[in-house]
């Protein structure tokens, strides 16, 4: 049995807590707040209830493995798992509406047809057979496999675009979202739709690689789920795991060194001076050299990690909490995106840090009774993609007050008479997600990607230093709860396989 420290207690933390507790070892946990879950908050008031993260649950495959691989208890008899169906309805900047269904190809292409007309449903048919050749491709390595220490392998980019051949000019093949929303599409309603998945993980459409293509195409084929109660209830089931295997929590412990002894990680040490070592140590908060002996976190062949070279700083959400008046509309979707209307001019000035002043916003309005105080009222939230903490001061109550108001209006066209049904409004920003979670500049982790030479990998998840391991969404394979579930299945079988550990099975 091993004595393993884990620093930090975000889902992907807690995951590899759980997996390495069942494995027979000793595991636990050092929390610098006074709370488990990382992003998975929640905002609680006069009855409403409120996600402060991520809202919704896309490839639940992820934690129905953890849950079974972790006890006799399947996921679903600790939390209500429910399909969102539309997964999403679409309000286009000339007004155009959309609804897709959940998980369903057909489904989705008929509605593209019938609101877009032109053959929209078929091209984006067609793209979504080339973005499953990219996810058969890259899915094994991208998600259920440490990174391979050749990853530059996954520097080449698995989506088969489109050549297409011009007279005078040579063959052209999209190599970004933007360009394949531009050449492959060919509409810009459909090239919208293709942007906001890519915003919605804080992706520029007009460097990342195609590959982000595998987004969508995860989304329309797994699904989209709803966790009964908000994303929180899920944190809450994992934390209960966790103490079920005898993970031992200890909150207000600030990790503010691994220890190194004889060549390999010894321990941590904390804040007020407090050594706890360990045979183990798992990173799963995002990295910092004060932190880190020497160039520990280097490895694999110094595979490079976000933010790229030349790229602008990773963007964070602006949250907008809204206790309304009036119970909720009979069929409203549960997630309405509204996109904006000048995307050119949102991404150019999002991703140079700098406030978009028409965001893409995400409405979401849960058919959920524990987030209301009763049926004569609703809880809604809204998101937008912005400029992290830094470039932006966040902190300024005028902006966030207009900012807010800002959002609200974009939202008013997914819920009618919005603003006059408000009682109450709670703002997030990325100065509160960067105090939640220590993400500096409050900034969110976008998932790994093949292509753009490697530049959108994340960190491997084992070190040069023998004993130190990353979890979490600033790790392979990056950021969202089922990506940050896996790379605690990844970190959990490396430390108990070694070196011999291929993958998750």
């Amino acid at each position: 049995m091993a004595r393993i420290a884990v620093i930090g207690a975000g889902t992907g933390a807690m995951a590899a807590a759980a997996r390495l507790a069942v494995a027979g070892h000793r595991v636990t946990v050092y929390e610098r707040s006074d709370t488990y879950g990382g992003s998975l908050g929640r905002h609680e008031r006069d009855g409403f209830v409120f996600d402060t993260g991520p809202a919704l649950l896309h490839l639940p495959a992820v934690q129905r493995d953890l849950f079974v691989k972790t006890g006799k208890e399947p996921l679903e008899q600790r939390v209500t798992l429910t399909q969102v169906d539309p997964a999403s309805h679409h309000v286009f900047a000339d007004g155009t509406r959309v609804s897709l269904p959940h998980a369903s190809r057909a489904g989705v292409v008929a509605a593209l047809d019938g609101a877009l007309g032109g053959g929209a449903g078929a091209r984006w048919g067609e793209f979504l057979d080339r973005a499953r050749d990219a996810w058969d491709r890259s899915r094994r390595p991208l998600l259920e496999e440490p990174l391979r220490e050749d990853w530059q392998v996954l520097g080449r980019d698995p989506y088969p675009a489109v050549r297409t051949r011009r007279l005078l000019r040579g063959v052209r093949r999209a190599t970004t979202p933007a360009e394949v929303g531009a050449w492959e599409l060919a509409d810009p309603r459909l090239a919208a739709l293709l942007d906001g998945y890519a915003l919605a993980y804080g992706l520029d459409p007009r460097e990342a690689p195609a590959s982000a293509a595998l987004l969508p195409y995860m989304e329309e084929t797994f699904g989209t789920w709803y966790v009964t109660g908000g994303m929180r209830a899920l944190a809450d089931a994992l934390y209960e795991r966790c103490l079920a295997r005898r993970v031992e929590f200890v909150f207000g412990a600030e990790v503010v060194r691994v220890v190194e002894k004889d060549g390999r990680a010894a321990g941590v040490e904390l804040a007020d001076g407090t050594p706890a070592g360990a045979d183990h140590v798992v990173l799963g908060v995002q990295r910092r050299p004060d932190l880190v002996p020497g160039t520990a976190l280097g490895a694999d062949g110094d595979v490079p990690v976000q933010p790229h070279p030349g790229a602008g700083p990773l963007p964070g959400r602006f949250v907008v909490m809204l206790s309304l008046r009036g119970g909720r509309d009979a069929g409203a979707p549960h997630r309405t995106v509204v996109h904006a209307p000048d995307g050119a001019a949102e991404q150019a000035a999002l991703f140079a840090g700098r406030l978009a002043e028409a965001p893409t916003v995400t409405v979401l309005r849960p058919d959920d009774p524990a987030t209301r105080p009763d049926e004569d009222h609703e809880a809604v939230t809204l998101v937008a993609t912005v400029a992290p903490h830094g470039p932006v001061d966040w902190t300024g109550p005028e902006l966030r007050e207009r900012y807010a108001a800002t959002v609200i209006a974009a939202a008013g066209k997914a819920v009618p008479g919005l603003r006059g049904r408000i009682l109450d409004t709670e703002v997030r920003t990325p100065a509160e997600t960067e105090a939640q979670t220590g993400a500096a500049g409050g900034s969110v982790p976008p998932p790994a990607l093949a292509g753009a030479a490697g530049a959108r990998l994340h960190a491997a998840n084992r070190t040069r230093l023998p004993g130190l391991y990353l979890a979490g969404g600033w790790s392979h394979p990056g950021g969202g709860p089922a990506h940050a579930g896996m790379s605690g299945a990844l970190v959990a079988g490396l430390i108990v396989e070694g070196d011999d550990f291929k993958g998750s099975r």
